[in-house]
């Protein structure tokens, strides 16, 4: 199982980019499909842009360090 302190620590990483332009993410979920459940916050909620952040930022992101990840979907 994917441990939620080493997606946290990713998260950390990523954390500044998004929240220079007003959001946030927060780890919502590491369900046992390895799919990694996540709230965007802040400016990101309703964004347009929310689905690229999420998928090619922070998936990607994610899935470089932790290849098992299956997705990261926003909840």
């Amino acid at each position: 199982m994917i441990e939620r302190e080493k997606i946290e620590t990713i998260l950390d990483k990523v954390r500044p980019a998004i929240q220079a332009d007003g959001g946030d993410v927060e780890l919502i979920n590491v369900r046992e499909d390895n799919v990694i459940e996540v709230r965007l916050k802040g400016a990101c909620h309703g964004c347009p842009m929310a689905t690229l952040t999420l998928k090619a930022g922070i998936e990607r992101v994610i899935k470089e360090e932790i290849p098992e990840v299956k997705e990261v979907i926003s909840v």
